[in-house]
């Protein structure tokens, strides 16, 4: 579905990211483990096209991305959710879902999948006239992957959804990834929680200093030692 080879990004004379091949396989969940710094936000923001790389090829379902500006990879099928949500405060949870079926892919139906995300986030539907800034994090949250789901995206970029969440919403939102999953979206998951992002994914890739040094499946990930040390707190 997803595939990434020779991924090279820079912040001025700093290099991000280094050679970088990664894959997402339809309706597949991949998590993204490392450090603060290693990369990982820089990566979904090159995906994304807000970020230029240097050298990359980048496939959606066999289909080039790379050269394609932010706007047109919405419309190819990829979905962001930024650290930080990115929502519109001043607007209502109606209006900011709706905003994210603007792409053409997804308006003949956006009623289907406001249902949809009403259906995954069933506290959205009673607060759809309800200004964004006057919701809880958690709530933001779910309409910021409201309004991602609202584009149709084949691929699903998720950047640290579970920060500064309480663990009360935690257990939510990861609940509705479940059900995000179980339709067949594919997500790439970067996630400080990262027991409960491989317990949620199939595989998962280790990423320091801007480079892939492992992969493997969730299972495997989880039991290993090493992984446990360094990621885990065990």
């Amino acid at each position: 579905m997803l595939e990434l080879k020779k991924l090279c990004a820079h912040y001025g004379m700093h290099q991000a990211l280094a050679d970088v091949e990664i894959h997402v396989g339809a309706g597949e969940v991949v998590s993204v483990l490392g450090a603060n710094g290693a990369g990982k936000s820089t990566l979904l923001r090159c995906i994304a096209g807000l970020m230029p790389v240097k050298g990359a090829e980048m496939t959606l379902g066999g289909k080039a991305l790379t050269g394609l500006k932010a706007d047109q990879r919405v419309e190819a099928g990829i979905a962001l959710v930024p650290e930080g949500r990115g929502v519109f405060g001043d607007l209502t949870v109606k209006e900011n879902l709706f905003l994210g079926a603007y792409p053409r892919r997804a308006r003949a139906n956006e009623h289907r999948n406001l249902e949809r995300v009403l259906e995954l986030f069933p506290r959205l539907r009673e607060r759809l006239p309800q200004s964004v800034r006057t919701m809880s994090g958690g709530e933001q949250q779910m309409v910021a992957i409201g309004r991602a789901l609202m584009s149709s995206p084949d691929v699903l970029l998720l950047d640290e959804p579970s920060l500064g969440l309480s663990p009360l919403m935690v257990s939510e939102l990861f609940k509705s990834l479940e059900r995000v999953r179980d339709d067949k979206v594919s997500i790439l998951l970067v996630e400080q929680n990262a027991k409960r992002s491989l317990a949620l994914s199939n595989r998962g890739y280790l990423l320091e200093q801007g480079r892939v040094v492992g992969a493997d499946s969730a299972g495997a990930l989880l039991a290993s030692e090493a992984v446990q040390r360094a990621y885990l707190g065990g």
